[in-house]
C-alpha cells in the first residue's frame, strides 16, 4: 500500500556564527565575488586557532535579566537562535502555534564552571587527603543544582521558558551526528504525520576552555595559524574548531501552506550511519547512503557543501568521496564549509542546512571557500544542494536539500 508523506519544508532559519548574525550578513560575505575571510582568534586558546562568536545583543531575544543570568554562553547562544527561528517563521509571540511547535535539539555536554573546577584542582596539588577534598567537593560545589548549565537539557528548558515552545521536546547528544539526528528524526515525524512543526538546532561555543583540553587531549585540533580545511591533509590534519548558534522551523507543507508562509526550501533526504572507522570504511559507508539519495541527483553540476571536520584519515577520504560523485556523470561544486566557520560540532549539520536553504532561496551559490582548487565556481541556479557531514569519530550522513517545487522521484 502506497502511503502519501508529506514534504517537510523549511520555514524559519536562526542563525549566528563568528562571520555574523542573520542570512543577510551571511549572504553578503558568502558571494561577494572573493574568497572571504574568516574570523579567527589565535590567542586566546593558543597553540590552536578558534572562530568566536560574533558579539550580539542578547537582550533582543531574552529579555529577561533573570533568565541571563541562569544560562552559561551556550545556552544563550542557542536560545538566542532559536528565537531568531521562530521570528524568521512567524511563529513568535503566537501561543498557539508555539503549543503546537515540537523541539528536538543538539547538545553537548553541557557547560562546566571553569573557575570553580580549576580551584578545585589547585586544592587537590596541596591537599594532604585529595580523595576526601575531591569528594566534599562534588557534594557542595559541582552540583548540577547550583550551576544548572552544567545539564544539556537545559537548553531545551530554556527556549521552552523563554520563546513559549511547548509541544513535545528531545535532547539528542553524540557531537556532529546528534545534528544530524535531531533534524533526521523531525524530518521522519513530520513525513509520517507524527508532527506538523518542529524547532531543530543547536549550538558550539568554541572559546570554552574545556572543551578545547578535551579536543586537545584526543590529538583532534589543527595547532597554529589558520588554514583551510583541504590544506590540513598536508600535514597531519586537525580541527578548527567554530562558534555558531543555529536553528531551523521544518514544517510539513500542508501546515505551512494553510497558515500562508513560504519555505526557503525543502529537506528531500536525510539518510545516516556510523561505522569503526578502519581504513576505508566510512568511504563505503557513504556510498552506501548515496545510493538511498541517487535517484534525486541530477547529472551535470551539482552543489555540495560539506562539513568535513580536518581530522585525518577522514579528511581525504571524504575528499577523496566527493570527488568520485564525477564518476557518476556529477560535476560537484564542493564547499569546504568548516574553512570558514570551523567545526560547530552539534550544530555542524543544522549549519549547513541553513545554508544550503539560504543558495535555494536566493538562486545562487556560495563562492569557493578557498583557492586550493577542490573548489570550483558553480554558476547555475542551484535547484539542489547535496550536504556531506562525517563525524570528527564517528558517523557519516547524507542530505539533499532542494526547491519545494522540484519533482520528487523513486517515492514509495
Amino acid at each position: 500500500m502506497n502511503i502519501e508523506k508529506s514534504e517537510v519544508w523549511i520555514t524559519g532559519i536562526g542563525l549566528v556564527s563568528s562571520l555574523g548574525e542573520g542570512l543577510d550578513t551571511h549572504w553578503q560575505q558568502l558571494t561577494a565575488g572573493n574568497i572571504p575571510a574568516p574570523s579567527v582568534d589565535t590567542e586566546d586558546q593558543a597553540p590552536y586557532s578558534v572562530h568566536p562568536i560574533v558579539d550580539y545583543d542578547l537582550a533582543t531575544q531574552i529579555p529577561k535579566r533573570s533568565d541571563q543570568r541562569q544560562m552559561g554562553p551556550w545556552q544563550q547562544l542557542g536560545t538566542y537562535a532559536a528565537g531568531l527561528a521562530l521570528d524568521d517563521a512567524g511563529i513568535a509571540h503566537n501561543p498557539d502555534l508555539l503549543a503546537a511547535t515540537n523541539m528536538i535539539v543538539a547538545a553537548g555536554g553541557g557547560e562546566r564552571d571553569i573557575e570553580v573546577d580549576s580551584a578545585i584542582m589547585d586544592a587537590l596539588d596541596t591537599s594532604d587527603n585529595p580523595a576526601a577534598l575531591l569528594n566534599a567537593s562534588l557534594m557542595s560545589e559541582l552540583r548540577p543544582t547550583l550551576f544548572l548549565a552544567q545539564l544539556s537539557n537545559l537548553m531545551a528548558g530554556n527556549i521552552s521558558i523563554v520563546h513559549g515552545v511547548t509541544d513535545s521536546s528531545r535532547t539528542f547528544m553524540g557531537e556532529e551526528m546528534a545534528g544530524v539526528s535531531a533534524i533526521e528524526t523531525a524530518a521522519a515525524q513530520i513525513q509520517n504525520g507524527q508532527g506538523e512543526v518542529f524547532l531543530v538546532g543547536g549550538a558550539y561555543i568554541a572559546e570554552r576552555a574545556d572543551m578545547t583540553m578535551l579536543m586537545a587531549l584526543g590529538d583532534a585540533l589543527w595547532k597554529g595559524d589558520h588554514a583551510s580545511v583541504w590544506s590540513r591533509a598536508k600535514r597531519d590534519g586537525g580541527m578548527i574548531m567554530g562558534s555558531a548558534g543555529v536553528f531551523l522551523v521544518l514544517e510539513s507543507r500542508q501546515h505551512a501552506e494553510a497558515r500562508g508562509v513560504k519555505p526557503y526550501a525543502r529537506l528531500n533526504k536525510v539518510v545516516s550511519d556510523r561505522c569503526n572507522r578502519r581504513a576505508g570504511a566510512a568511504h563505503k559507508v557513504a556510498e552506501t547512503l548515496l545510493e538511498q539519495v541517487s535517484e534525486q541527483l541530477p547529472e551535470g553540476p551539482l552543489a555540495v557543501l560539506s562539513g568535513c571536520c580536518g581530522v585525518q584519515p577522514q579528511l581525504s577520504e571524504e575528499r577523496a568521496f566527493l570527488e568520485s560523485l564525477s564518476e557518476r556523470g556529477i560535476s560537484p561544486a564542493i564547499r569546504g564549509a568548516t574553512t570558514l566557520f570551523g567545526n560547530t560540532m552539534e550544530a555542524q549539520f543544522p549549519f549547513n542546512v541553513a545554508l544550503a536553504s539560504l543558495a535555494i532561496s536566493r538562486g545562487a551559490f556560495f563562492d569557493p571557500f578557498d583557492n586550493s582548487g577542490i573548489e570550483q565556481p558553480f554558476s547555475d541556479n542551484p535547484e539542489r544542494v547535496l550536504i556531506s557531514t562525517w563525524g570528527h569519530w564517528r558517523g557519516e550522513s547524507l542530505a539533499l536539500i532542494d526547491t519545494p517545487d522540484a519533482p520528487l522521484r523513486g517515492e514509495d
